[in-house]
């Protein structure tokens, strides 16, 4: 049994989708970072840099914080989602990386300026859009040649990506110009473990985009 412990925003659903989409069984341990709940000193031992989400997989001892990290664990410990052969295996680990280290940050940013405070710098406001526009491109020029972000299969580098891309409204795109990233959106969001995993740990309806 794996407990999770998360909130409804994309780094939480990577993993909620992750375990739907591995079918393991996993308990809901909600962390509500709008009350500040990760500054908990029982959510600190398990996850100390205070962020969600992490686990505690029971059947290995294992305790866990950062998405990226517990994508991969859970990759290997079922042996899917993670291709084994060297050259996909490391064209996923690319794009999940991509994903790591510029689509999360940077379109997080685009939240808080594009979205949240879109008066409180004009300098922010067109940098945070213009970034969040460039990473569509990158993505949707991946997509044009590539089913999945790392080649014909569905893989973490996916599952990682795209609970950051269902927040398109706030990053203020316009989804019609990026046909090949709309069409993998779509094929994704129809799946029914992302499904499942969308509404962890609360309902919440997958925007369906226009175009």
């Amino acid at each position: 049994m794996i407990d999770l412990y998360t909130w409804s925003t994309p780094n939480g659903r990577k993993v909620s989708i992750m375990l739907e989409e591995l079918a393991l069984p996993y308990r809901v341990h909600s962390i509500n970072i709008t009350k500040d709940e990760q500054f908990d000193g029982d959510f600190l031992r398990i996850s100390p840099n205070n962020k969600i989400p992490a686990i505690v997989d029971h059947d290995t001892q294992t305790s866990l914080m950062e998405s990226g990290a517990i994508l991969l664990y859970l990759a290997r410990k079922c042996g899917q989602l993670l291709a084994a052969d060297e050259a996909t295996h490391w064209r996923t680990m690319e794009w999940l990386m991509w994903q790591m280290g510029g689509a999360g940050p940077m379109l997080g940013q685009a939240h808080h300026f594009v979205h949240f405070n879109p008066t409180k710098s004009d300098y922010a406001t067109e940098r945070y859009a213009n970034e969040a526009a460039r990473l569509y491109r990158v993505l949707d020029k991946q997509l044009a040649d590539n089913a999945y972000l790392a080649g014909a299969d569905y893989s973490i580098a996916d599952i990682a990506t795209w609970p950051w891309i269902a927040r398109f409204e706030w990053q203020g795109v316009d989804f019609s110009q990026y046909p090949n990233a709309l069409r993998w959106y779509r094929e994704i969001a129809a799946r029914p473990a992302v499904q499942r995993g969308f509404v962890v740990p609360s309902p919440a309806a997958i925007p369906n985009p226009t175009g």
